[in-house]
């Protein structure tokens, strides 16, 4: 949600589009990077891109917007890239998730 005088929001869309398809790219190169613990450090994951592409109008479905980020079928993902989360992993991602702010997701 864009905050009043919030300097983010005089960034042109074009070179905001280019840095979050950069950001996705990296995470799609970057499976190593577990999304509990991309939950646990920052509050939020790949999940995450994918509900706010379709917050921000994407036409697709949940499935089709976890694919586009994932750049692969959720199913294929769990399989190929998830690994089962630990008791530790998932704390983290509480507390972490406990300190986002509501209006940003």
């Amino acid at each position: 949600m864009p905050q009043e005088n919030d300097p983010l929001d005089t960034l042109d869309d074009a070179v905001a589009a280019a840095a979050f398809r950069r950001l996705v790219r990296h995470l799609q190169h970057r499976h190593d990077a577990q999304n509990i613990d991309l939950m646990g450090l920052s509050g939020f994951c790949r999940n995450c891109l994918a509900d706010w592409i379709r917050d921000a109008g994407y036409e697709g479905d949940k499935g089709a917007a976890r694919a586009l980020i994932h750049g692969m079928p959720m199913d294929e993902w769990k399989a190929t890239r998830q690994s089962p989360a630990t008791e530790e992993q998932l704390a983290a991602m509480e507390a972490s998730v406990a300190r986002n702010k509501p209006d940003l997701g």
